[in-house]
């Protein structure tokens, strides 16, 4: 596999190759891997993307298409396309990759693809379609091996084989009964090495992990990677077998759950599209700036309070910036360590008063050192010793408080409902300016006037 780098290369070849013979363009797509298609199609224009399409043979190209980035909208991509030309890519997909972009599509769009592909295929997909698209039953494929437990070991290894013609590829044998409800799981190897004549019954393992079609997909995720399987199986209320969500497409989802949660950090809305246009990009950060500047008004009120101890004593503005900007960057590493808790569901409520005191202490420790620090600073610039203890105690009150609330913001925005990722941020910044600025200042009028 490619480095995008290299990808970046091959870009420009197939670039001077549009101009040239078109078996020459042909024989280069031949070279590379779908993944490094899908990315060489995102970066081109319509035109070009059509005649890649068509150059390449259709397995490739709805692999190729399905690897696409949603963002880069392959869905539009396939919308574009010949009639014909559409419906064999359709086909060839799996019917969860189908599903994803087919659902981007206009409804008329769609029922029009459905109607012209095959009736068994266009079932399928009408089934996930009626799933959320971030639950398991929107990730999950119906391409599934699954046998009823009263089969033979000879009938097993049939019904297997028949199944896996029609499957790119699978990861676990799912047992079922009469009424296809799942009871549980037989590996390959298992089957193979048992004897001849055993029944599935006495073969399979009953211990089941398992989620329902509603199950969030950060939960699914999470469950795939606690239990290190490639694949977990998906069932309704009736405990009946569905599909199976697989490990290729948790790690989209693992990818799309970051990205938002880092977006959501920096309040900025997971809505809007790392490419998207800047209208788009100011109609979601806009609101959280105008959150923020209001609560910057509420640290310079304290600054407005404490006007005539700065007129008199200058030299502690220029240490304001240093504790408030201290206090933010220490409490926001306790932030982002509290939100992955929370997001990890490692945050019971049993390690709650652990988490805080931990905070505390390393807001204790950082204070002192840094603290020290800058207060040998105020004192070697100023002569004052008293100068000095007012901005140790600030950057270590300031420090202390910023450990704290980094990690109970987060806490009790989440017991309270909210997500902690979305606001945290800004009412820690508010808290350590505002406390921050106060501190220095407060404590400078007591001692030093």
């Amino acid at each position: 596999m490619k480095q995008k780098d290299d990808i970046l290369l091959d870009l420009e070849k197939i670039e001077v190759l549009f101009d040239g013979p078109e078996e020459n363009l042909k024989a280069f797509l031949e070279e590379l891997h779908p993944t490094e298609i899908a990315f060489i199609l995102e970066l081109l224009k319509e035109k070009k993307r059509h005649r890649i399409i068509h150059l390449l043979p259709i397995d490739i190209a709805s692999e190729a298409i399905s690897e696409m980035d949603p963002e880069s909208h392959p869905e539009k991509l396939l919308e574009s396309l010949h009639s014909d030309l559409v419906t064999n890519i359709v086909e060839e997909l799996s019917y969860d990759d189908a599903t994803d972009i087919v659902s981007q599509l206009s409804v008329s769009k769609r029922d029009e693809i459905l109607d012209r592909i095959d009736e068994e295929d266009a079932a399928e997909i009408r089934k996930l379609l009626v799933y959320p698209e971030d639950t398991a039953g929107g990730l999950m494929t119906t391409e599934i091996v699954k046998i009823h437990c009263s089969l033979t070991k000879k009938e097993a290894l049939e019904e297997v084989a028949l199944q896996s013609e029609e499957i790119e590829a699978f990861y676990a044998i799912y047992v079922v009964d009469d009424a296809d409800r799942l009871v549980g799981t037989v590996s390959l190897k298992n089957l193979i090495k048992a004897k001849a004549h055993i029944r599935i019954d006495a073969l399979y393992d009953e211990e089941l992990i398992y989620v329902e079609t509603d199950t969030d997909q950060e939960e699914v995720a999470q469950m795939l990677s606690q239990y290190n399987l490639p694949g977990i199986p998906v069932v309704d209320k009736s405990h009946v077998l569905l599909g199976v969500v697989t490990f290729d497409d948790v790690i989209d989802v693992l990818e799309e759950e970051t990205t938002e949660d880092i977006l959501k950090i920096a309040n900025v809305s997971d809505e809007e599209e790392l490419s998207g246009n800047w209208k788009a990009a100011l109609r979601s950060r806009m609101p959280w700036l105008v959150v923020n500047m209001a609560t910057a008004f509420l640290a310079s009120s304290v600054v407005f309070m404490f006007q005539d101890t700065i007129a008199k004593i200058t030299l502690l503005a220029t240490f304001m910036p240093i504790i408030a900007g201290m206090g933010g960057n220490a409490g926001t590493q306790a932030l982002a360590v509290t939100i992955r808790r929370i997001s990890l569901n490692t945050l019971p409520d049993s390690k709650i008063f652990q988490t805080i005191s931990k905070e505390l202490i390393v807001g204790v420790f950082n204070g002192l050192f840094f603290g020290t620090m800058v207060a040998i600073v105020a004192m070697f610039n100023n002569h004052s010793a008293m100068l000095g203890v007012v901005v140790f105690l600030a950057m270590l009150g300031n420090l202390i408080l910023a450990g704290i609330v980094g990690a109970s913001v987060p806490i009790i925005l989440e017991k309270l409902g909210f997500d902690p990722a979305v606001a945290s941020s800004i009412l820690l910044t508010a808290f350590t300016d505002t406390i921050g600025f106060l501190l220095i200042l407060g404590l400078g009028s007591y001692f030093l006037l």
